[in-house]
């Protein structure tokens, strides 16, 4: 089996660094164009299942990146949507900074250990605690020779890859996950898959060039 975990494409706050969580913005026209560049690449890949998460970003990249001729393989499973922020949605980190410097700081240095604030707020072992069912859901019954599609969020994808690689999740920033980054996954099932590629910007990134975010 194997998995192709994408990321979405950038939006306008992801541009700013502005904190999304769940609000559910689209992609910009360079999260397009990211998405896009993703669909040409997979374009001669064989796909059996897709599933996204329902948040238009994540879901518009996936569309994109199977085509108009694959688009009818794609669901969307909510276990995918990204970490609840919070009251920290919508802001600007330069506001948390100003409001909640504290939590920030914890949310850079211990991740594992924050609950984010307020009404909705997730912590990181919740996401994990939904998102990891998503996965098997995805993958269940998939044979040797099948290929799945899954895309979903920064936090979503570094919490399934913490657990697949066994670090935990206070590891969480020790790699990266770019707009439009495509990791490949190769194993007979959902827990006993191996990392291939991570972090694949190829289509859209330059070797050395930046394919980051701004907010998360």
């Amino acid at each position: 089996m194997r998995i192709l975990l994408a990321r979405h494409g950038e939006t306008p706050w992801n541009a700013e660094g502005r904190y999304q969580g769940q609000i559910d913005i689209p992609l910009s026209p360079v999260g397009e164009g990211q998405a896009r560049a993703l669909g040409a690449r997979l374009a001669d890949a064989r796909i059996d299942r897709a599933v996204a998460s329902p948040l238009a970003r994540a879901r518009s990249t996936a569309e994109f990146a199977l085509g108009d001729a694959r688009r009818d393989l794609l669901a969307t499973d909510a276990g995918l949507m990204e970490i609840g922020h919070g009251e920290w949605e919508g802001l600007l980190a330069s506001e948390i900074r100003e409001r909640d410097p504290d939590r920030l700081q914890a949310w850079r240095d211990a991740p594992d250990t924050v609950l984010m604030p307020g009404a909705g707020g997730e912590s990181l072992q919740t996401v994990l605690d939904r998102a990891w069912p998503a996965f098997e859901r995805a993958t269940a019954g998939l044979g040797d020779d099948d290929t799945l599609l899954v895309v979903a969020h920064d936090a979503v994808n570094r919490v399934l890859l913490c657990r697949i690689l066994g670090i935990p999740l206070n590891r969480l920033w020790s790699f990266r996950q770019a707009p439009a980054t495509l990791n490949l996954l190769e194993g007979p099932s959902a827990d006993r898959v191996e990392v291939v590629r991570l972090n694949d910007c190829a289509h859209h990134t330059a070797l050395f060039g930046e394919a980051v975010h701004r907010a998360l």
